[in-house]
């Protein structure tokens, strides 16, 4: 079995969704994300055998290059590992992931984790 890396994407902080979502009241808010918890969970139980790591939510992004550290932004949102025996098999355990299906997410990217080379 080969191990694949699924990053979430939330899309533009600007964008329709993040729009979407500031429109809404507290209480719809957390009605949402209670639902859309629920819907992850269930996801990761139908899918239990092939998780590897759940994963987790991802913060605030720090950039370090040569100049030092500073501050950035990006789309990333959530990320996992999942084990499957080939990329089109992982592809197809998130088609309908809540994180685009209920949560305001934009999208998903799964890319083969590969063995490090050895020199």
């Amino acid at each position: 079995m080969k191990r694949f890396l699924a990053v979430m994407y939330g899309g533009s902080p600007t964008g329709d969704a993040a729009k979407r979502w500031g429109s809404l009241t507290k209480e719809q808010q957390e009605k949402w994300q209670k639902e859309g918890g629920a819907a992850w969970m269930a996801w990761a139980q139908r899918n239990a055998a092939h998780i590897k790591d759940m994963g987790s939510p991802l913060g605030r992004t720090k950039n370090v290059d040569k100049k030092g550290v500073s501050d950035t932004r990006n789309e990333l949102t959530a990320w996992t590992v999942v084990e499957a025996p080939d990329h089109q098999t992982a592809a197809e355990m998130f088609k309908e992931h809540p994180h685009f299906m209920i949560f305001p997410g934009d999208r998903i990217e799964i890319m083969e984790c590969l063995p490090i080379p050895t020199f």
